[in-house]
């Protein structure tokens, strides 16, 4: 049985731990605060009773549990990223854990009035009666991903306490940065040695994805030509009125507010200009590749068809892939996948087996060789003052991971 309490403390002690990675940084960790929780994992690590801790250069940590079965089995691996977004503040969280939820609104901030409201966020119903974590309305929470690394080692520590449970070779690796799409990019994966992974890094209780979105970055530069308006005449070229124009001429209903499920989209994330140049900033999502590429080639023709009504280049157009769809390389061990299906039903949580509308370092660790699924840790709301995580949620994830390893070694 997980101790409640035990695991509120963990995730508490992690959470006040300030980790917001920083885009702009050129280095690893990105921020040089993602430090302080780093090393707190690896002495917490050791202290439980993990083997060949190790934390590298860069702050990545990893760790082994050894099998307790004297037959050959899998070695599966669980990952999670400690670092928080740069979308909102992380400085000075503040968690305030609510027990019993009776089902209504929860006022989290008196001073500012703010409030966390089933009216709006309709996910909070299900919860009711249950102890829900949320932050006091002024910052973050964390629990993307603090609750997918405090369920990690408490289920390591469990195993460790409960040797009856027959368990193959485990590693555990924490990662920064995932927040900013590097979390995988300085990732051992052959010092990682698994034969699959899981990370632990979804929302809702029974979340289980092996698809995700392909992604790709685009930076768009548009030169104009500022002479004085009142001679402008033919020689004025305004660079904000094209970026308009290039806005414009892609589809509308193609954008992130209006789509869901498997349809993809174009997002406009940025915009700064004066006359003489204007940058735009999209990003590019879609599941099917086909799709994703034809994408791409919408922006290169738009690109083309404005360039072609001047006598020089007007538009210059930088498109990066940033991330694919893990499905391509989950389908072939798709046993992995059911492994996790088998788990969650063995626990009496139902399965959602659905497409993350985003990225995960699973999506990237996929294709650097280690097929890695996605598994709910149980939080909602992520990035922003309405984070909210409830503990048995957290709990359940917990014992999911400990099954997996159990499932895996009965195999």
């Amino acid at each position: 049985m997980i101790s409640k309490d035990h695991l509120i403390k963990r995730f508490i002690s992690y959470v006040t731990v300030d980790t917001q990675s920083d885009p702009k940084s050129e280095t690893t960790p990105s921020t040089e605060k993602q430090w302080d929780l780093a090393k707190k994992l690896a002495k917490e690590l050791k202290y439980i009773g993990m083997e060949d801790v190790s934390i590298d250069d860069n702050s990545y940590i990893m760790a082994t549990l050894p099998s307790n079965v004297d037959k050959k089995v899998p070695t599966i691996g669980f990952i999670a990223h400690f670092d928080t977004s740069p979308d909102f503040t992380g400085t000075n969280v503040k968690p305030q854990i609510h027990e019993n939820y009776l089902g209504g609104d929860l006022l989290l901030n008196k001073k500012e009035n703010i409030v966390l409201s089933p009216d709006y966020f309709e996910d909070l119903k299900q919860y009711a009666g249950q102890t829900l974590i949320t932050t006091d309305g002024t910052t973050l929470l964390g629990a993307d991903d603090k609750a997918g690394v405090c369920e990690i080692v408490t289920a390591m520590e469990y195993l460790i306490q409960h040797p009856e449970i027959k368990h193959g070779e485990i590693r555990v690796g924490f990662t920064p940065d995932e927040e900013i799409g590097r979390g995988a990019h300085k990732f051992d994966v052959k010092k990682f040695n698994a034969d699959w992974a899981y990370t632990m890094d979804g929302s809702q209780v029974g979340e289980l994805e092996y698809e995700n979105f392909n992604a790709a970055g685009v930076e768009i530069t548009i030169k104009g030509k500022i002479v004085h308006p009142g001679y402008a005449k033919g020689k004025m070229i305004n660079s904000m009125y094209i970026a308009m124009e290039f806005i414009n001429s892609l589809p509308r209903m193609e954008t992130p507010e209006h789509t869901e499920g498997y349809q993809g989209f174009f997002h406009l994330t940025q915009i700064e200009g004066d006359v003489d140049e204007s940058k735009l900033e999209y990003i590019i999502r879609d599941h099917d590749r086909k799709h994703f590429e034809a994408r791409k080639e919408v922006m290169i023709r738009l690109t083309e068809d404005i360039n072609s009504r001047y006598d020089h280049d007007v538009v210059f157009t930088e498109i990066k892939d940033q991330y694919y769809n893990m499905r391509e390389k989950i389908e072939p061990v798709m046993h992995i996948v059911d492994i996790a299906e088998k788990a969650m039903k063995e626990l009496k949580i139902k399965p959602l087996i659905k497409a993350i509308r985003g990225g995960t370092d699973g999506s990237q660790l996929s294709y650097m060789g280690l097929p890695c699924p996605n598994i709910f840790a149980g939080g909602h709301n992520f990035h922003g003052r309405y984070e909210y995580v409830p503990v048995e949620s957290m709990i359940k994830a917990t014992e999911v991971i400990c099954k997996i390893a159990e499932l895996t070694a009965e195999q």
